[in-house]
């Protein structure tokens, strides 16, 4: 399945000698763009050409590159970014949990004759892009409309599993740390979470926060809930069935195990902007939430977000927006490639 957006001409791809691939590789979708910067450090990245890919649907990211290349007019390509989420090794191998197939840098320089891959993680990426987004392109979902100071920013969102990276400002550069914040443990903050963390816990040693607060975690604790009330198991086969029938009313069931995935992610995103300092904002980005924000906005999400004791007045000064942008990691990815060439 591919989708295509921001079509150009030809001839305008044709002049794009200095274009470069950048990809945002998920669990489930690629993301691809052909883009290019102004030489402005400042200034947006252009994407000329953008498409989407089904993984599975591939055997590997070189033939899901190969096939984009095969799209464009001649451009003389050479260059790519790759955003992924997961543990890089020395020789740039990927270590992830949610790709079906192996993710080298090197063999991508290899299969496709590239004079230069470079890989970033993914949120690390979307770090790059997230600090630059305007406000037609952000929901507000707590705290004031601009950052009383300026100081680190959090952005995370939950999708195939959950990624988070911290935006610092240091000069004219900022600083990104790039985190694994995903993998560390959940914890309740109320009986009902406390009886679903004990049904996870059945089944393994360490339930950690993506377990619940990602697609796939979604499903978890719909099938955790369904077993502390007793409840038949869920036929659902998709996250998407559980939010549709959750925002149908059709299920209350489902609408239960939404409620309670936004109220868990209130409380691990107001966790993560006290260990972090934030203080330049929190961005939701991408993921689940864009098709839930109506739900999101009348959930749980807030108050269990300021619900940090002598903390909440601190928490009531970030600004805490859900970000729209359907390019994201592509647009950041790229910005972090411009930012760190030296030929740029």
């Amino acid at each position: 399945m591919v989708a295509i957006a921001n079509p150009v001409p030809a001839d305008a791809i044709r002049r794009a000698e200095d274009a470069f691939i950048a990809a945002d590789v998920g669990g489930t979708h690629v993301r691809i763009g052909l883009v290019r910067g102004s030489g402005d450090p400042g200034a947006p990245v252009s994407v000329l050409e953008y498409r989407k890919y089904a993984c599975a649907e591939y055997a590997s990211l070189g033939d899901i590159v190969g096939d984009f290349l095969a799209r464009l007019a001649p451009a003389g390509v050479n260059r790519a970014v790759i955003a992924s989420a997961g543990y890089a090794l020395e020789d740039g191998t990927v270590i992830t949990n949610n790709l079906p197939w192996r993710l080298s840098p090197v063999e991508l320089r290899a299969q496709l004759g590239f004079d230069d891959v470079r890989l970033v993680n993914d949120f690390e990426a979307v770090a790059h892009a997230a600090a630059q987004m305007d406000a037609s392109e952000v929901l507000q979902l707590a705290g004031p409309a601009i950052a009383p100071a300026r100081g680190p920013t959090l952005i995370l969102g939950p999708g195939t599993g959950l990624g988070a990276a911290v935006w610092i400002p240091a000069g004219k550069r900022a600083v990104v740390l790039a985190t694994e914040a995903g993998q560390a443990a959940l914890t309740a903050g109320n009986t009902l979470e406390m009886a679903l963390l004990a049904e996870m816990l059945k089944t393994r040693t360490h339930v950690p926060v993506e377990q619940a607060l990602s697609g796939p975690g979604l499903m978890n604790l719909h099938a955790a809930l369904c077993a502390v009330r007793g409840a038949a198991p869920s036929a659902y086969a998709r996250p998407g069935d559980i939010t549709a029938a959750a925002l149908s009313g059709e299920d209350p069931m489902a609408r239960e195990s939404l409620d309670v995935f936004c109220g868990l992610l209130g409380s691990v995103v107001g966790d993560m902007a006290l260990l972090y300092g934030v203080q330049g904002g929190v961005y939701l980005a991408g993921g689940i939430l864009p098709k839930i924000r109506d739900f999101l906005i009348q959930s749980s999400f807030v108050p269990r977000f300021l619900n940090k004791g002598s903390m909440r007045e601190a928490l009531e000064r970030i600004p805490v927006k859900l970000v729209e942008h359907g390019q994201l990691g592509v647009v950041g990815a790229a910005r972090w490639y411009l930012d760190h060439d030296d030929s740029n």
